[in-house]
């Protein structure tokens, strides 16, 4: 029924709310819920380390795939006021999902719009979650390239 980004931004699926009649109550728990869990994984993956600096810069936002779309536009909204352009890149996305990310950012790119979409995991033969783990041990090896890179 939506998403929240790091910095509390929100994007709330407004025709699913209102097809299946979800009360606001129920979607304010969720949000809550939802924003403590987001400050969870950003106290683990960032493990001190500070956001980098985006302002002026070109945002490449990656995904999985997209369905309703929640996710991304929640990290779209959240990113768009620091960044002098945003690109959406994503490997499968349902068609309408896709048109609606023409509005929001500079530039899509969907390598595959299938038609009938049925779900993201449908294209991949393994879309087990990733772990806290793994994630924490990438964003580590991709800090120390940053590093690297800029000495």
């Amino acid at each position: 029924m939506g998403a929240v980004a790091t910095d509390g931004t929100l994007a709330l699926n407004a025709a699913i709310i209102h097809e299946f009649r979800i009360p606001e109550d129920v979607i304010d728990a969720a949000v809550e819920q939802e924003r403590q869990e987001v400050e969870r994984r950003e106290r683990a993956y960032r493990n001190g380390r500070l956001p980098e600096r985006t302002e002026g810069r070109f945002a490449i936002l990656v995904d999985d795939g997209l369905a309703t779309g929640a996710s991304m536009l929640a990290a779209v909204r959240a990113v768009r006021p620091y960044t002098r352009k945003v690109m959406v890149a994503i490997p499968v996305a349902a068609q309408s999902t896709c048109n609606d990310f023409r509005h929001e950012v500079d530039h899509v790119i969907c390598a595959r719009i299938p038609w009938p979409f049925y779900s993201v995991g449908s294209f991949y033969r393994n879309f087990e979650q990733t772990t806290d783990a793994e994630v924490c041990s990438l964003l580590s090896k991709a800090s120390a390239l940053n590093e690297m890179v800029k000495s």
